[in-house]
């Protein structure tokens, strides 16, 4: 039996919500100011999400309910009350009226977002994919078989394989960039932002694809200690965190940045710098392990993205 989440009794699995379509560009920051100029209102989630939305969004009513879903999925909004919705504190650190990177043009917004989706076990399929898929090539159908059979081992109920499927195919499209179609007109805006990550390619076969590991050089000092608080804060109360943890354990940085251990090493040997004492990387008697000097919570981890919006912009990720 596997370990983590998704092996849980109580898990409650989702291979929907997005109506097929990738996240793009625009639709965070359009779903968040939304939120934002209606939340004074006592029950607001009409007034975001209404009929006038297709109206005011300038899309179907289908992709209106997709950029609530990877509004949602990525932690911007909240949705704490049948029809309440809330901007949350990383949608004002990013897209506010003095937010970091309302337009999405900083690696760093890139990062947390993937981060978002794939670290944290609602997003099924993203979770599965980089925290439990045991090779580095894969193809679209082998990947929907290896779904279908954990879906039918777990007994979720109300699974099929037609949703899986779809949810594959989502999948992908966030994360490919489509080839050149060589036509007038192309619209980059349909393309997903987190295809710049370059963390799959598709290869020379057909539907053939590949998680690409190694170094992150657009991956900042910041978002990396932001996911291993946020990673710390669900796996464990301790005050010290195993290299293994960090490296290998689903839903953990090493597995969702897909970096290989050297990578991790070099990562948490820079905290004490990085951080100014409040993570330390430690090698005492053998036991690789990061400790910490103060509680963990969700303004600490926040505080620590802004440094990457300060630095110079690495080059593109490969």
């Amino acid at each position: 039996m596997g370990s983590g989440p998704l092996f849980q009794n109580t898990y409650r699995p989702q291979f929907s919500g997005h109506e097929t379509f990738p996240l793009r560009y625009g639709w965070l920051k359009k779903a968040f100011d939304r939120v934002a100029a209606t939340e004074d209102q006592l029950e607001n989630r009409t007034a975001c999400w209404g009929d006038d939305a297709i109206a005011r969004f300038g899309v179907g009513k289908n992709m209106v309910a997709s950029m609530r879903h990877w509004a949602k999925a990525t932690g911007i909004i909240e949705e704490p009350a049948t029809n309440s919705v809330q901007t949350t504190k990383l949608g004002r650190l990013l897209f506010g009226p003095k937010g970091l990177d309302p337009f999405m043009e900083n690696p760093a917004t890139l990062w947390l977002i993937h981060w978002r989706l794939a670290a944290r076990k609602e997003k099924t399929t993203w979770f599965w994919a980089f925290s439990h898929y045991p090779a580095v090539t894969f193809e679209r159908d082998t990947l929907t078989r290896r779904l279908d059979r954990l879906a039918k081992d777990r007994n979720w109920p109300r699974v099929s394989g037609a949703t899986i499927r779809k949810d594959v195919a989502c999948f992908i499209q966030t994360y490919v960039a489509r080839p050149p179609s060589g036509k007038a007109g192309h619209d980059d805006t349909l393309e997903s932002p987190l295809t710049e990550l370059g963390l799959v390619k598709a290869i020379g076969r057909k539907d053939g694809f590949r998680f690409v590991c190694g170094p992150k050089a657009t991956l900042g000092d910041g978002v990396f200690t932001y996911a291993l608080l946020d990673f710390w804060s669900r796996y464990s109360n301790a005050a010290t965190l195993s290299f293994e943890a960090v490296a290998h354990a689903p839903g953990g940085p090493g597995r969702v940045f897909l970096l290989d251990e050297n990578d991790v090493v070099d990562r948490l040997a820079a905290l004490d710098n990085v951080t100014r004492g409040v993570l330390r990387w430690s090698e005492t008697a053998g036991l690789k392990q990061v400790v910490r000097n103060t509680d963990i919570s969700n303004e600490l981890a926040l505080s620590r993205i802004q440094s990457d919006y300060h630095a110079p912009a690495g080059k593109k990720a490969a």
